[in-house]
């Protein structure tokens, strides 16, 4: 990447291949659970943006919003039941995230999002 280009190693007479106008588009998580950490070195070639974890009550706005809009023809009983059921998925994710299932280097493995939560309701 400092260079603009790789040498094709693979060819006996290692050709340097110069790239241009290509863009890097990465994506990471916080060091722990199988992931290491990005040195600095390699980390000033991108433009680092981050956000803080949703709070529980916006969660529970969102997946109101969303799984509402799905049973908005369901009868009264079912839609009596929504509140519950995104009460205790976020519970139960939440338990994911900070208990026994949390990843670690022996199950890194176990990653969950909040992709996961939808996938329940």
């Amino acid at each position: 990447m400092d260079h603009k280009g790789w040498y094709d190693r693979k060819s006996k007479e290692k050709p340097f291949n110069r790239i241009e106008d290509i863009r890097f588009v990465t994506a990471m998580g916080p060091p722990g659970g199988g992931r290491s950490v990005i040195t600095p070195r390699f980390q000033r070639h991108f433009n680092v943006i981050t956000y803080t974890d949703l709070q529980a009550e916006s969660m529970n706005t969102i997946f109101d919003t969303i799984i509402n809009a799905f049973y908005f023809n369901f009868s009264q009983e079912i839609k009596d039941s929504i509140a519950p059921l995104i009460e205790i998925t976020l519970k139960v994710y939440d338990q994911v995230l900070n208990g026994p299932l949390k990843p670690t280097p022996n199950k890194s493995h176990y990653t969950f999002n909040l992709r996961d939560i939808s996938r329940i309701a």
